[in-house]
């Protein structure tokens, strides 16, 4: 897949440009299916889930961009229907836009339903990850960022990169995301990792990676 990991959205032009160019096309002639699952694990989830679809954020923009359609794809209910009824769906849209909130709750459903087998065939699909949805495709979160626990225990997420993110660096609002903590938690993680603040973002592709930034990042290597 084409990634593009980001922190909180679309936030800024760079980050906007870096979408884009997965693209390869305008976002009005891009189709786009959104994902609001990781909400649900968090309080008030059930809220930020409605605001999320409706494109009511603007402080983390995804589904407010202007895309020429735009579904939902929930994925606690797909292990209850045919994959007939969805795969195809999925195979045939532009982006994938998969909402913030607890990233392994996200990581179990992506699983359940069988998106998480689908993710490494969908070529030329756009995945776009809002702070949980793009942790969730990481190899592990650390224990930090570990609320909500899977069945079988650990902070596991997918692993279709190679690498970590610590989300919302120096975010106003959130006293334990210093550059401080986030160097102590990439001591204690097994892989490279990167903490990147609300303008930043990571694009990945088979052919490049890239820190897209207005903003301020910091790569932890192993």
């Amino acid at each position: 897949m084409k990634l593009l990991l980001t922190s909180a959205g679309i936030r800024n032009p760079s980050i906007h440009d870096a979408l884009l160019d997965l693209l390869g096309k305008p976002i009005a002639e891009a189709t786009a299916l959104c994902i609001p699952t990781a909400s649900y694990a968090q309080p008030g989830g059930a809220g930020r889930a409605w605001a999320f679809i409706s494109g009511r954020e603007p402080i983390t923009p995804m589904c407010e961009l202007g895309w020429k359609s735009l579904g939902v794809l929930e994925l606690t209910a797909l292990p209850s229907i045919d994959e007939a009824l969805w795969v195809p769906m999925v195979r045939q849209i532009d982006v994938l836009l998969v909402n913030g909130g607890d990233p392994l709750y996200l990581a179990h459903w992506m699983r359940q339903s069988g998106l998480a087998d689908l993710l490494p065939s969908l070529r030329q699909t756009v995945y776009v990850g809002l702070s949980a949805g793009s942790m969730v495709m990481t190899p592990r979160i650390g224990e930090d960022f570990v609320d909500w626990r899977p069945p079988t225990g650990g902070d596991a997420t997918l692993g279709l990169v190679d690498f970590s993110i610590f989300p919302h660096l120096d975010h106003p609002a959130l006293p334990e995301n210093t550059m401080a903590d986030a160097e102590r938690w990439a001591a204690g993680m097994s892989v490279p990792a990167y903490a990147i603040d609300d303008e930043t973002a990571i694009k990945v592709t088979d052919a490049a990676f890239e820190v897209v930034s207005e903003g301020h990042w910091k790569h932890f290597p192993r």
